[in-house]
């Protein structure tokens, strides 16, 4: 039996893949993007906002040796992700795509005596949740049709410490105000990417879950800004908060050979501070 390739060049490869990242004008998404991108990807991003977009696609270009190109999309329903796959399928004829980040997402801080109906439960869960869903169904034949069991079409959702603590009061959010239907979107995030590995598996399609915790983002500015950054950094037992690196190591492996063999995970990206909020690792002092 001959040697396998293990080298990183061969693991991690995401040379002339096709991707969507939704979400990917700023922030997360944006990062996922140039890491794939980095790699030699080919990468639409989606978001509502052109001017973010079209500055987001020639910084990624600018970069290179893979492509970027942006779509405008509003996900907060089932007919604007259908939108998103009809125009995609208008880029991609051949309804060939290898890869599928669902980042798009929206927060709502509130009290809990107000939380709006609206904006505050109806909006969040249609974007961070139904239009995961609905996505993902519409682009599953896409998904399968270069999959194999050793290079699997390939689903990577981004859910958030947030779906794993009951905790919806804290330093991202303004006094007295709570994220509450936002956690509650991210654990069912986490629930559907089980589901999905499921349903998807047998078409060789992988489905995981990446729960991010805090990273300067425009949805995190207010939490940096109101509790200032020592604070912050008291509560992360590594004494930092996530870098971009971090997201595309994670997000690399989710997308290459490499994790080929991984389906239905919710990996927590924090350097250990959920586990320090629980009790079972220390805080670093400052």
């Amino acid at each position: 039996m001959s040697t396998p390739d293990l080298s990183v060049q061969s693991l991690f490869n995401v040379k002339g893949k096709i991707a969507l990242v939704t979400g990917g004008g700023t922030g997360i998404g944006k990062t996922i993007a140039s890491a794939l991108v980095q790699n030699g990807a080919k990468v639409y991003i989606a978001a509502r906002k052109e001017s973010q977009l079209k500055e987001a696609v020639a910084e990624l270009n600018a970069k290179g040796p893979g492509s970027a190109d942006y779509i405008v999309a509003n996900l907060s329903s089932k007919a604007g992700t259908d939108a998103l796959i009809s125009a995609l399928e208008a880029r991609e004829p051949a309804k060939r795509l290898h890869i599928l980040v669902n980042n798009s997402g929206v927060s709502w801080g509130a009290s809990f005596e107000n939380f709006p109906e609206d904006k505050g439960w109806d909006h969040v869960m249609a974007v961070n949740v139904k239009s995961l869903f609905y996505l993902t169904s519409g682009l599953s034949t896409w998904l399968a049709k270069d999959a194999s069991a050793l290079d699997p079409g390939r689903v990577v959702n981004i859910s958030s410490t947030a779906s794993v603590t009951p905790h919806s009061e804290g330093l991202v959010s303004a006094d007295g105000n709570g994220t509450w239907s936002y956690n509650v979107s991210k654990a069912a995030v986490n629930h559907l990417t089980s589901i999905l590995a499921v349903k998807l598996g047998p078409q060789k399609i992988t489905v995981n879950a990446i729960c991010p915790g805090i990273f300067p983002t425009k949805m995190t500015a207010f939490g940096f800004k109101n509790a200032g950054d020592k604070k912050i950094l008291s509560q992360q037992p590594m004494g930092r908060v996530g870098r971009p690196s971090d997201l595309a190591g994670l997000a690399l492996f989710l997308t290459s050979p490499a994790s080929a063999h991984v389906t239905g995970a919710h990996i927590l990206l924090d350097g250990g501070a959920t586990l320090s909020s629980q009790g079972i690792a220390p805080q670093v002092k400052l």
